[in-house]
């Protein structure tokens, strides 16, 4: 019998990210990420005095940073870019795995939408990517259990060191303990670039989110000042800059189990 998860828990680890061309460099960060689930939102907002749904607070979640930016529900947006992408609609419950809202700020480079069978199994994903000119571009793929790899060609300007050619080859572990989720750059055949999430599941409750405020009091706002940061360090090293494409494709890219062809 499959045990029904609550509303909201923690994923707490760290993010770590690698280039192999023209030079080498790497860095890594702490990271406290919230796992909700998508059709609970006010359950999830009383589960802990922390944690809020549509309200300023310490931690919270507001739908418009979501699906189709709106005030409203956040199922029938993932429903649609499931089936816009050639995936069958979930259903089962709908977990989104991204940064909190901390106080007033957000900013989610990747935001995990994982689709379930009524059984509780992982069967389908959304990968929401965003850049800091405030787009985003949506990779959506069929899974295979718990652990699941597969290939999207790269539709999208995530960084200005890094034009948008290539393929992105993920491989991603989700299971009620842990999430790993690797994600490499490929370019003419060579790994370019490889990031990645290493997080373990934890309660949210009072306890573990004051805890977490006094450990990490500037989380989300981190995200982008370390993005910032890693960008003038690279530019500073010669990297070359590529200017942002003026379209943005909306349409969902699908990724493929790897060997597949898109």
């Amino acid at each position: 019998m499959t045990t029904t998860p609550p509303a909201l828990r923690l994923h707490l680890g760290e993010t770590r990210h690698k280039r192999f061309t023209p030079f080498k460099s790497s860095f890594r960060y702490r990271v406290a990420m919230i796992d909700v689930d998508i059709d609970r939102l006010e359950e999830a907002s009383r589960q802990t005095r922390l944690f809020s749904v549509e309200k300023l607070g310490l931690f919270g979640f507001r739908r418009n940073d979501h699906g189709s930016l709106q005030q409203t529900a956040l199922r029938p947006w993932a429903e649609t870019t499931f089936s816009d992408a050639g995936i069958e609609p979930p259903k089962g419950a709908i977990r989104l795995v991204t940064f909190p809202r901390h106080a007033f700020y957000k900013f989610a480079p990747i935001s995990l939408w994982i689709a379930h069978t009524p059984e509780g199994h992982p069967e389908a994903i959304l990968y929401e990517v965003r850049n800091t000119f405030g787009e985003r571009h949506t990779y959506a793929a069929s899974l295979q259990g718990n652990w699941s790899r597969h290939e999207a060609p790269k539709r999208f300007h995530v960084s200005p060191f890094f034009d948008v050619t290539g393929r992105y080859s993920f491989s991603l572990r989700y299971d009620a303990d842990a999430l790993r989720l690797g994600v490499t750059t490929i370019q003419n055949g060579r790994p370019v670039h490889s990031a990645g999430l290493a997080t373990s599941v934890a309660p949210a409750s009072d306890r573990s989110l004051a805890a977490l405020a006094m450990r990490m009091p500037f989380s989300t706002i981190g995200v982008t000042l370390g993005i910032h940061w890693e960008a003038a360090k690279l530019w500073a090293m010669g990297a070359r800059y590529h200017k942002k494409p003026l379209k943005v494709q909306n349409d969902p890219t699908l990724a493929r189990t790897s060997g597949q062809e898109n």
